[in-house]
């Protein structure tokens, strides 16, 4: 499953949302597969559920994402073990425009290249 860069939403709960509508889900579908009702998904989804930190393991296998995607929006299939430095250059890019992260991919496939 994927999540565009630009689309990612900016809260746990409207991260939820969308990766549950990206599987196919209805609040009821996600509500059964982690054992709570469509009631609490609902308050999850709209960032007003204290129980939600009790749930995030159960939530993100349910969506097959790790918690750090839920919790950071962190790209979706990135490695869960992702180091700080490594974060902050996933959200440094995030903050550029176009033409500078053409610049920023051009610059770090040039820096791989030379350590072949």
């Amino acid at each position: 499953m994927e999540i565009s860069l630009s689309s990612r939403p900016d809260t746990v709960g409207s991260r939820i949302r969308s990766l549950r509508r990206a599987k196919g889900w209805t609040q009821g579908q996600l509500a059964d597969a982690t054992g709570v009702s469509r009631s609490a998904v609902a308050q999850w989804e709209t960032d007003r559920a204290g129980q939600i930190r009790a749930n995030l393991s159960r939530i993100a296998d349910c969506l097959g994402v790790s918690v750090e995607v839920l919790l950071t929006g962190a790209p979706a299939g990135a490695p869960a073990e992702l180091l700080g430095d490594e974060l902050a250059m996933i959200r440094l890019y995030r903050e550029c425009d176009g033409e500078d992260r053409a610049f920023l991919l051009r610059t770090a496939r040039k820096l791989a290249r030379s350590q072949e």
